[in-house]
């Protein structure tokens, strides 16, 4: 068992909201696209409550921007801990790298789609 893991109550909430905000940090200086998708979030979130929308389709809108900063997390930890086992070319941690790299893909589809369905 991890010797990380023996905190419980308020004390593990309180480390769990430093290592988030650890990883965001990391993410935002570390990751140009997630700083893409950071500034794509800062426009189409307050975008969205200036169309004429029902608030479901404004969560929406919301949810779709907020799960491709999620996936590009993802993303970015698949490829680090890639890059932490080996940095030489290896067909397996290729397909690993493009598989979080196609999940993103569909990330962003998916906010073009629902953006499209609802607006047009």
């Amino acid at each position: 068992m991890s010797p990380f893991k023996g905190q419980t109550g308020l004390k593990r909430i309180l480390n769990a909201s430093g290592y988030s905000l650890d990883g965001l940090r990391a993410a935002f200086t570390g990751e140009a696209a997630f700083r893409q998708l950071v500034l794509l979030n800062v426009i189409l979130v307050p975008l969205s409550f200036f169309l004429n929308v029902s608030r479901v389709e404004r969560a929406l809108l919301i949810a779709v921007c907020l799960l491709a900063l999620i996936v590009e997390l993802l993303n970015s930890a698949v490829e680090a801990a890639i890059d932490r086992i080996s940095l030489e070319r290896h067909p397996l941690s290729k397909n690993a790298k493009d598989m979080g790299s196609a999940a993103q893909f569909v990330a962003l589809s998916m906010i073009a789609l629902v953006w499209a369905v609802i607006l047009l």
